[in-house]
């Protein structure tokens, strides 16, 4: 497929604009273009038909089978795209005068206490932009906690070993030192690891839970009691938290604060093309260090982004939360954990699950037996099931699982198509046996087979050159 700029012919066009009815102003001198921009040419019809065939080539929920494990690839109601739609919100401007943004005011007001309400936290800011931003944000309210109470020893994250990437990531930007830890045998934490890391110098502990393998760690009370006694904060990555919302909540677990994906958990699905949202809630200790927008209340905040964050998310996911209501909620959790231990029972007869047990909301397969057998890799599994119409699971995540593939059926999805997803799976078992060197080679018939990915990632193309 051809470039926009590939299919751009010099003067051809499509712009037709009414005569200016109001007064020109020009640029100062100092931030005029020096050369006009390189935009491509092109006429109406061709441009219509380029996104038509961009649009061909995407993978997404609405296409088929989306399976990618932590990330929350579900299906996004209509009535939430309508809802964000609305002129009132759309043409609204941050800057407008109080009186006239109320309505925009209610929305964050009715999201606010109904999130607080699933997670146990007693206040919340919308600024984030998304996960990796909510949880910078929430690190930061635990070193702005210590750092007012003089606390200033305090230089330690605890991250266990199956955490997310972001997680040390985002600790060792707000300054902190970062302590990984293992996980037990079971997936879970590793409680005597913990005790041995926590002290004085304790800021706080990341977690997911259930965690990244899948699995609601028991001790959680446990461990949260643990790092609270070493005089460190609690905080909840809530990348999972589509398996237990409405069921549990990571305030009474004993997390301290929280940041959400409303991109992911409530609506507007991850990776779905647009802005994603990073709510991040707290306990009452720690409200006054939440950033706050000039929107809420007219007065000079702290800001980690402007006004309010990618609010028309914050709608999409308020319009999912009222259309669900209380009874929803908790039922969308418990159909994405049947569907998930329902497709692992289903695949287990066939691929080993890194840990056989009853799973949460996600499950990762082990094929680091099924490698040595076969040489057929995790990767290879999942470049074929591209030829099958299935979207590839996440692959070699978490690290702490060789030959990894993270699967996330989530609870939109039917019995008869995750009936078929277990079946993709039996036959890519056969063939791995009968014909390894053609899963080598796959896809076959996508538009593209295997790029160069550490290339692609290292040295990428970001602009087009004539």
């Amino acid at each position: 497929m051809k470039l926009i700029f590939e299919k751009s012919v010099p003067g051809r066009g499509m712009a037709y604009l009414p005569a200016c009815d109001v007064p020109t102003v020009s640029m100062p001198a100092g931030l005029e273009r020096r050369e006009k921009p390189k935009l491509p040419q092109i006429s109406e019809t061709d441009l219509s038909r380029h996104y038509t065939e961009l649009n061909k080539q995407v993978h997404g929920v609405n296409c088929g089978f989306y399976p990618l494990g932590s990330c929350t690839m579900k299906y996004n109601p209509r009535i939430d795209e309508e809802m964000a739609a609305l002129s009132g919100f759309t043409d609204i401007h941050p800057l407008a005068p109080k009186h006239t943004t109320e309505g925009c005011q209610e929305v964050l007001d009715t999201i606010r206490t109904a999130l607080c309400e699933i997670t146990g936290m007693d206040d919340m800011t919308f600024q984030p932009a998304a996960g990796a931003h909510g949880e910078f944000t929430g690190v930061l309210l635990i070193k702005q906690y210590h750092d007012a109470r003089g606390d200033t020893k305090r230089k330690k994250i605890i991250v266990p070993d199956s955490a997310h990437g972001t997680n040390p990531a985002t600790a060792a930007m707000c300054g902190f030192q970062v302590v990984n830890i293992p996980s037990a045998p079971d997936g879970c934490v590793d409680l005597d690891a913990l005790k041995a890391v926590l002290g004085e110098d304790t800021a706080g502990l990341m977690l997911t839970n259930p965690n990244t393998v899948g699995i609601f760690d028991e001790h959680i009370l446990e461990i949260t009691r643990l790092v609270h006694e070493a005089g460190g904060l609690c905080y909840y990555d809530g990348a999972n938290l589509n398996a237990v919302m409405g069921v549990v909540r990571p305030g009474d677990m004993g997390f301290d604060c929280v940041h959400l994906n409303l991109h992911k958990t409530f609506a507007t699905p991850h990776g779905g093309g647009g802005p994603g949202a990073g709510a991040v809630g707290c306990k009452a200790k720690l409200a006054q260090f939440l950033p706050k927008s000039a929107l809420m209340d007219g007065e000079e905040h702290v800001q980690v982004r402007g006004f309010a964050g990618n609010f028309l998310v914050v709608v999409k996911a308020l319009t999912y939360i009222l259309s669900l209501g209380r009874e929803g909620i908790p039922e969308a959790a418990q159909n994405a954990v049947l569907n998930a231990n329902y497709l692992m029972a289903k695949i287990k007869g066939t691929f080993t699950p890194a840990f056989d047990r009853i799973c949460m909301h996600e499950f990762v397969l082990d094929l680091s037996k099924f490698k040595k057998e076969t040489g057929v890799s995790a990767l290879d599994v999942a470049k074929t099931l591209i030829d099958y119409g299935m979207h590839p699971p996440t692959m070699y995540f978490p690290m702490i699982v060789h030959e990894a593939l993270m699967l996330e059926p989530t609870e939109t999805e039917s019995r008869e198509t995750l009936d078929w997803a277990a079946e993709v799976f039996r036959e890519l078992y056969a063939l791995a046996q009968e014909n390894p060197g053609y899963m080598h080679e796959s896809p076959h018939h996508a538009q593209i087979g295997r790029p160069d990915e550490v290339r692609a990632s290292r040295a990428p193309i970001l602009r087009y050159q004539a």
